[in-house]
């Protein structure tokens, strides 16, 4: 879960977790560097809110409710202010039942979930906002809750989904499916990894980021990609196979080399296999989960 900067998305039935492990992410980002608190600091000055001095390196984590409006989230006004995504930045931002939000307002976010920019134009002036956020979207996959508890046709679960537009689905790196938890994992009492002990290995691949090319995996363009996230030929078949059998579109393609990348990258390993394009494919829930349906 650890894959710093790449946008997420958890699919599953109510009690599963979603809520809680977005709410746990700032925990093992790494620790915000003097100058990432600074410009984050300054964009909560704009609205008048004071930094506290014990937690200002902390990572926001910013969670606006599904009723809110494409202005509170992306920013505006007749005196622009930043909103939701650039409160958010260096940070997390987290959109809890996705589908409950106007799709105007989700598609609002497609063009900064891109750039880590707002622009914000008046007839006054324009305002320039960073918002280079990551992105934590939670939604169950169907109106009733689970699409197998047969309670809504595929039908009906197709059109409650369908209220996200695919070129949003696009922007999304990770589409991680929560499966409901049973009694015998309930009541476990076995000592899982602490947030310390994952922060630990994040760090460990965020500087190896750093190192190589400056920047996270998720931020590369696509001449950055073709440096950093060389394929060899057998891997380069695999992913055209796949691609070609999963439809994946541009955006998709690249965004599963990134994950790749950032997945070898935990193991400190100097280059992608077959192992890590496998598992990057793996997440891809909801694209996988629109296919099942619309086999019926």
């Amino acid at each position: 879960m650890g894959l710093l900067y790449h946008h997420k998305l958890f699919l599953g039935p109510p009690g599963t977790g979603k809520s809680m492990l977005a709410q746990r992410m700032p925990t093992i980002m790494p620790t915000m560097s003097d100058d990432e608190a600074i410009s984050t600091a300054a964009l909560y000055s704009i609205i008048g809110q004071s930094v506290d001095l014990s937690n200002w390196r902390e990572r926001p984590f910013r969670n606006p409710h599904h009723t809110c409006s494409a202005v509170a989230l992306v920013g505006g006004s007749s005196n622009p202010k930043p909103g939701e995504i650039s409160l958010a930045h260096n940070g997390v931002l987290f959109l809890d039942e996705l589908p409950e939000f106007e799709r105007k307002v989700l598609d609002s976010l497609r063009e900064p979930m891109e750039t880590g920019v707002v622009t914000i134009s008046r007839a006054a002036r324009q305002m320039e906002f960073p918002s280079q956020f990551q992105l934590i979207a939670a939604l169950n996959p169907s109106p009733t809750g689970s699409h197998t508890d047969k309670r809504a046709t595929p039908d009906q679960v197709l059109r409650y989904l369908s209220r996200v537009s695919g070129p949003f689905i696009d922007r999304i790196d990770l589409q991680i499916e929560l499966p409901r938890l049973t009694s015998s994992q309930l009541q476990s009492t076995q000592v899982e990894e602490s947030s310390e002990q994952v922060r630990a290995r994040v760090e460990r691949a965020y500087a190896i980021q750093l190192n190589r090319q400056g920047k996270v995996n998720a931020r590369l363009n696509n001449k950055e990609m073709s440096i950093h996230c060389e394929l060899a030929a057998a891997e380069l078949q695999f992913l055209a196979k796949a691609s070609e059998k999963l439809a994946l579109s541009p955006r998709s393609y690249h965004r599963v080399i990134k994950v790749a990348r950032t997945i070898s990258d935990l193991k400190a390993q100097p280059a992608i296999t077959l192992n890590e394009l496998k598992e990057a494919l793996n997440y891809r829930a909801f694209e996988r989960l629109i296919s099942q349906l619309t086999q019926y």
